[in-house]
């Protein structure tokens, strides 16, 4: 009997409501510096991203609001606190563009996805652009609106 392959998502979590509330302009992956009791919480699919953001102090940038609950066998030895603020890892010239981004009016630094690359977990953080109540009511009627070409196509096709 062959054994049935199991498609294994890299994705620990996603910032769905970024997406909502924020225009995406640009995409940049870092490095996420976390404890060892982080790491198993992640693989145990514990991690959320709602509500969390980026800022910057003494030329590092820092992920704020990422919830990790802790495993209760995990953490037995020393108090954990699961929103910490935990350090990204990256490059000099990302550091700057990012930095240069956030002074803009109405310009932020959201995280948006932390996933696995390889045995890494990595957070994609993006610049992003406050939305306006108006902005979010078109974007869904857009999406409505794709919703329905595509059942009409459907029901076309048939």
């Amino acid at each position: 009997m062959a054994k049935k392959k199991t498609q294994n998502s890299n994705t620990i979590a996603l910032n769905k409501k970024a997406r909502h509330d924020y225009f995406i302009e640009e995409r940049f992956e870092a490095g996420v510096s976390l404890a060892g009791w982080e790491v198993k919480a992640l693989r145990a699919g514990k991690g959320q991203l709602t509500d969390s953001y980026v800022i910057f102090k003494n030329g590092e940038a820092w992920l704020l609001g990422a919830q990790i609950q802790p495993l209760p066998q995990a953490s037995t030895h020393f108090v954990t606190d699961p929103t910490r603020t935990r350090k990204l890892l990256l490059h000099r010239k990302e550091l700057t563009k990012l930095k240069e981004a956030t002074e803009q009016k109405g310009h932020t630094v959201v995280a948006t996805a932390l996933y696995w690359k390889h045995h890494l977990v990595k957070c994609e953080i993006a610049t992003a652009k406050g939305k306006q109540l108006h902005d979010k009511r078109q974007t869904e009627k857009e999406r409505d609106w794709n919703k329905q070409k595509q059942r009409i196509l459907q029901t076309n096709q048939r």
